[in-house]
């Protein structure tokens, strides 16, 4: 059975699986460690293993190397790639540094590594709030998501925001008319959604925070009744913990198909051949060290 053909391997490489909430069920169910982006830093900033196998997208292998130089870091998937991310390159970034020069630069963290090498710190939609909070500058460029930017941006009138026109196409979708609708049809449930949706949705919410603060929230609720503004992988996940309550997606089909690409098969032949291995360069796994490490600091 392939589940215990990856357990195998697992043991005999001293390797270590880590998964994003938005993977598939039964990948999540032979990672080590299944979270968010913030959660999953951490684990691999900690982990004693010699081979992390990430199951999520790109940016966040890359972030898994930067953090632990040393390990061999594998991305199951080559192509698995975040639409986001690739928003931002370090030539856009370096211009707008050049037209703000005070500025801190702030990026989250699905950016690429390049781009975290050439940015002052880095920030989860769990920590951005803190994040800004921690700096002492007034003017700050956030890249490369305006949704989330503009969110954090509303508890900091006194600071001046650059933002670019970078967005999570999959958050993006949520529109303030999908939200009445369905409040309309369940006019007692709460809503819950990721920053990464538009300020017209967030407005809406009874809570907005990162996938680890939805579940949590949906979980502690005394509502029975939740509207979910995030990947569907979620509900599916509150629905196993939380059979009691009921679950509405903010959309139909909310899903990142880049976070499905990864099936069991393409995790067992990424243990086995020890591919697709992330390669960095010493400069920016130095240059973007920095800007993870002060994130992971606060």
């Amino acid at each position: 059975m392939i589940i215990d053909d990856i357990k195998r391997l697992k043991q005999e490489k001293n390797a270590v699986i880590l998964a994003h909430y938005y993977q598939n069920m039964d990948v999540c169910s032979v990672a080590d460690y299944v979270g968010d982006s913030f959660e999953l830093s951490k684990k691999a900033a900690e982990t004693k293993a010699d081979i992390i196998v990430f199951c999520g997208v790109r940016f966040m292998a890359e972030s898994a190397k930067i953090l632990s130089p040393y390990k061999k870091v594998l991305l199951p998937v080559k192509d698995a790639g975040c639409p986001m991310a690739d928003m931002i390159d370090v030539s856009n970034l370096r211009a707008l540094k050049a037209v703000y020069p005070r500025a801190s630069v702030v990026c989250y963290v699905n950016s690429s590594a390049e781009v975290k090498a050439e940015s002052d710190i880095c920030c989860t939609s769990s920590n951005a709030l803190r994040v800004v909070e921690s700096l002492v500058n007034d003017e700050i460029i956030f890249i490369p998501d305006k949704h989330l930017g503009r969110y954090v941006a509303a508890h900091f009138p006194d600071k001046h925001f650059v933002f670019i026109d970078g967005y999570c196409p999959i958050h993006a979708q949520v529109t303030a008319r999908d939200i009445k609708h369905l409040k309309a049809r369940h006019p007692d449930a709460a809503v819950a959604v990721h920053p990464e949706c538009p300020a017209e949705v967030v407005a809406l919410a009874d809570y907005v925070g990162s996938t680890t603060g939805i579940i949590s929230y949906a979980t502690l609720s005394e509502h029975n009744e939740i509207i979910i503004g995030t990947e569907q992988s979620i509900i599916t996940r509150l629905n196993l913990s939380c059979p009691e309550k009921k679950f509405y997606p903010a959309v139909s089909d909310f899903i990142c198909p880049d976070m499905k690409k990864t099936t069991l098969e393409e995790l067992y032949n990424s243990l086995e051949t020890e591919s697709y291995e992330i390669k960095l360069s010493d400069e920016i796994i130095e240059k973007a060290s920095g800007c993870m490490t002060k994130m992971l600091s606060i």
